[in-house]
């Protein structure tokens, strides 16, 4: 008896540790990337501001190539949007919510499985002949501690696929 008693110390402790620690953590994050491509902005832009042409670079699609996807709104630009269910990426959302034609598009992003929204945006800047591309998401995961720790890893999470998408970016807009 006393053991079971002991056994539910340990775990109510490291429970209470755990939200604990949670509850002290940020329930925010920003997660940025940025890589600079010889390619003018508007060559760039083209492969931003349309929905489709994000499976060319973006390493989601690359990993399930059997990801369905669906497309509503506009082709291209603000109110375009995506939906996509897979087995390895999960169930999402994107939609377009600002665009600045060669120089930014800003989206929405939702996952229901994780009951989150967040916000994001693609910024192009020109340099040096080419293009600054600036990749930037960031959201909240709100009150509930046990998300704080998704927030704390965020960028840990996904800053290597953005890294990864970008390079596939460059190239792309490169080759074009």
């Amino acid at each position: 008896m006393k053991y079971v008693q002991w056994v539910l110390v340990v775990i109510g402790t490291v429970l209470l540790v755990v939200v604990a620690v949670g509850v002290a953590l940020p329930s925010g994050y920003d997660v940025r990337r940025s890589i600079h491509v010889n390619a003018p902005p508007d060559r760039v832009y083209d492969l931003v501001v349309d929905t489709r042409r994000w499976k060319e670079w973006t390493v989601w699609n690359q990993r399930d190539p059997a990801m369905a996807v669906s497309y509503s709104g506009p082709p291209f630009g603000r109110g375009a949007k995506w939906s996509w269910d897979s087995k390895s990426e999960g169930r999402g959302s994107m939609e377009f919510t600002y665009v600045v034609p060669n120089e930014r598009v800003d989206y929405r992003l939702a996952f229901p499985a994780f009951n989150m929204v967040s916000r994001g945006a693609i910024v192009l800047e020109p340099a040096g002949g080419g293009t600054d591309v600036t990749w930037i998401h960031t959201g909240d995961t709100g009150p509930n501690p046990v998300k704080h720790y998704l927030a704390a890893f965020m960028d840990r999470m996904v800053g290597r696929d953005f890294e990864q998408g970008l390079a596939n970016l460059k190239a792309a807009a490169e080759k074009g």
